[in-house]
């Protein structure tokens, strides 16, 4: 049956191999939902390559310069739409998105209920990490970041703090919530007062979601999400991004970073 709480799941992809994993479990979270997945191949830009190019260069070398830049998107699209091809769920479209890439990007973001990235590109890693970036701090977008295998059914764990941005994703990913067969809320006391995780547990139930709660040791908040994940076999962690400010994160910093960096979960986070 068709679920109305999300109707289309977005992936950007760039033709590259490390992408193949997070395309099927997109597909896969698709068609949980019946869903439509949208595969957005995002190539590099020329429009941003060009002012580099503008003073020192030749019109030769500019035009050479673009036209490599030229071919080497056209195989990237030619792989890219491969390998959706090779996706087996039938609701699907792909998108070659158009210059200015970041604003095609930006629009299709906003028409979408979920943002599916790989590891390479959360890492910062590969031609899609800047938009991963954007697509999480400046449309501020639900993402998935896939990562490994995952049954959509099975276990959720949603790391818990009481603040904004932990809360938000506890919020935005309800409907993904609704689909696993046990979700377990956790929280890692930190140098305040621990959240009270009965709280979200009661927004939950109003949901119609039964949670199990469970308060963590305090020590090394990455450590101990990560243990409780490998503990409870949680298929995903629903978390926050960005509990400071931007300017002290750096981008990425502090819990996010690490989660981001030094972890092979998959993740749902929403700044």
């Amino acid at each position: 049956m068709k679920s109305e709480a999300w109707s289309r799941i977005s992936i950007p992809v760039s033709g590259t191999v490390s992408e193949i994993l997070a395309l099927d479990l997109a597909g896969q979270i698709a068609a949980a939902f019946g869903a439509q997945l949208n595969v957005l191949f995002t190539p590099p830009d020329p429009a941003e390559l060009a002012p580099w190019l503008g003073e020192g260069f030749m019109g030769t070398v500019q035009m050479s310069t673009m036209e490599s830049l030229k071919q080497a998107a056209d195989e990237s699209e030619l792989t890219a739409r491969s390998q959706f091809g090779a996706v087996p769920y039938p609701s699907k479209i792909f998108t070659a998105l158009e210059s200015p890439v970041w604003q095609d990007l930006a629009l299709e973001t906003r028409l979408s209920d979920l943002m599916v990235f790989s590891d390479a590109s959360a890492k910062g890693q590969g031609m899609l990490s800047e938009a991963f970036q954007q697509v999480m701090m400046e449309e501020r977008a639900g993402v998935f970041i896939a990562r490994r295998a995952f049954n959509i059914g099975g276990t959720a764990l949603v790391a818990w703090d009481g603040k904004e941005p932990s809360s938000r994703a506890a919020r935005r990913a309800v409907p993904l919530l609704k689909k696993a067969a046990k979700v377990v809320v956790v929280g890692a006391p930190t140098g305040d007062a621990p959240a009270d995780l009965s709280r979200l547990a009661a927004y939950y139930a109003g949901h119609g979601l039964t949670v199990e709660v469970e308060t963590l040791a305090k020590g090394d908040v990455v450590a101990l999400l990560t243990e409780a994940t490998e503990r409870h076999q949680a298929d995903y962690m629903v978390a926050g991004a960005f509990g400071r400010s931007r300017v002290r994160e750096f981008v990425f910093g502090g819990t996010t970073r690490a989660l981001l960096q030094n972890t092979s979960i998959n993740l749902y986070m929403a700044h």
